[in-house]
């Protein structure tokens, strides 16, 4: 979700190609001594108790080299595809993807989540429905499910997979509800997708969803649908391009606004319902 998280990507993946050029390199050195083995043992096979003594030795050499190659499969699984977080009181670990934006955790949604955990009062969620845009792996809605909120969370169809799997993972048997995760397109077909006579959220939140791409409308359009009278949207931000800024300002005069924090170069907004003049003139008062 950050394009200038792309060096955050490309350290990741330059870490993730030396690992595997250092363990390619182990490989074809562990593949030379097996040779250089294998000719020490036929010079051997004229004294069959030295043969015996030296195949010992070789197994003995050997056994920890492959024990540490057996062990580094889940550590580099760990280091590069899990992140671990603390949140509620509890251990969240969050699977991500290098191969997307979407599919890992931005700053905007470490400050989401660290608002949301210690201003409960300002912001309760308890029993409440809740909507994130863009969940991508899932953090903050799983940290507003441990807030005992009943979250729906969304993100592009390729990103649903991952997603479900960290929110099940995170909050099966210990909330109130069990988020669900669902396929949600920005743009005027949610009018279609998700329907107003069905589907109305009292939070709608949203983090680093602002970033290098063509769809700033769309995500401004489909804010404002969900966002009727009687719902709060929360959104939290990290500016990097000046498109961000015209976004802001576009936020701010679409939606009655509120800077509720700023952590860093992070800024948090909470945004309410406002009438325009057009709906205005089509819903007098009295």
């Amino acid at each position: 979700m950050e394009p200038s998280g792309t060096n955050h990507k490309d350290e990741k993946d330059t870490a993730f190609m030396k690992v595997e050029e250092e363990e390619k390199e182990k490989d074809e050195e562990d593949e030379e001594e097996e040779d250089e083995d294998e000719e020490e043992k036929d010079d051997s096979e004229t004294t069959v108790i030295d043969g015996e003594e030296e195949s010992d030795d070789k197994a003995k050499e050997t056994e920890p080299q492959q024990q540490e190659k057996q062990a580094w499969a889940p550590t580099t699984y760990s280091k590069f595809g899990k992140e671990v977080f603390c949140y509620v009181g509890q251990e969240i670990s969050i699977f991500e993807a290098l191969d997307s934006y979407g599919a890992v955790i931005w700053p905007a949604a470490l400050a989401l989540c660290h608002y949301l955990e210690t201003n409960v009062e300002q912001v309760n969620l308890v029993d409440k429905a809740v909507l994130e845009l863009g969940a991508g792996p899932g953090l903050v809605s799983i940290v507003a499910t441990l807030l005992g909120a009943w979250v729906t969370a969304t993100d592009l169809p390729e990103i649903i997979g991952n997603l479900r799997a960290n929110l099940l993972r995170n909050t099966r048997g210990c909330c109130r509800y069990t988020p669900q995760a669902a396929a949600l397109s920005w743009g005027p077909e949610v009018e279609r997708t998700y329907p107003r006579s069905v589907y109305r959220y009292d939070y709608v939140l949203a983090a680093d969803v602002v970033y290098h791409h063509d769809y700033l409308e769309e995500l401004l359009f489909t804010m404002r649908y969900f966002c009727r009278p009687g719902t709060t949207l929360i959104w939290a931000n990290k500016v990097r391009f000046p498109s961000d800024l015209v976004f802001t300002e576009d936020f701010k005069n679409t939606f009655n606004t509120t800077l509720l924090a700023e952590m860093g170069e992070v800024k948090i907004f909470k945004a309410t319902y406002r009438e325009t003049e057009e709906h205005l003139q089509h819903h007098p008062a009295g």
